[in-house]
């Protein structure tokens, strides 16, 4: 079994077109890792505002449910086999696990707060490394981080004040 096809998109080279997909595997890894987290939080957070960040949760999972599809499906497209398998996950992760189990809203917030900086720069990161080779995996990256700084912008909006301090 091969992880490589003999094909990529057309208007790229194979060997081009690999290298883009293989660019993606850490993001298809951090993509499943948010999601996985994401329900946790939901399922552990407690206190006062426990139903407003509990609902707010569910989209932001199934969003980036979606969006580890969507990067799945380009890099088979590209002719790269995608390995969503959690041993290869865990192996190959360049962030810590999430820390907080049960806990109150701000804890949580917190939390997903920092797990978003990194999954939001590496986004970007992946954006500048495919960009000069396909505009089309760029797009989708871009489009992917757009909401994923939205979400983002969400949890924050529960953790700062209006002027910009953590409450």
């Amino acid at each position: 079994m091969t992880k490589r096809a003999s094909f990529t998109v057309p208007g790229l080279t194979e060997e081009s077109g690999h290298h883009v997909a293989e660019a993606l595997q850490l993001r298809l890894h951090a993509l499943n890792d948010l999601h996985l987290t994401l329900k946790h939080a939901h399922w552990n957070v407690v206190g006062p505002t426990f139903i407003s960040v509990h609902e707010m949760l569910d989209p932001q999972v199934d969003l980036v449910r979606g969006f580890v599809d969507e990067l799945a499906e380009r890099m088979a497209t590209m002719g790269v086999s995608p390995n969503g398998l959690p041993g290869d996950l865990v192996a190959k992760r360049t962030w810590e696990d999430y820390s907080v189990d049960r806990a109150d809203a701000q804890a949580h917030l917190s939390a997903l707060d920092e797990v978003y900086n990194g999954v939001i720069e590496d986004h970007r990161a992946a954006i500048a490394k495919v960009g000069d080779v396909d505009p089309i995996t760029e797009d989708l990256l871009i489009g992917q981080t757009a909401e994923l700084e939205k979400f983002q912008w969400f949890i924050r909006s529960h953790l700062y004040d209006g002027q910009g301090n953590v409450k």
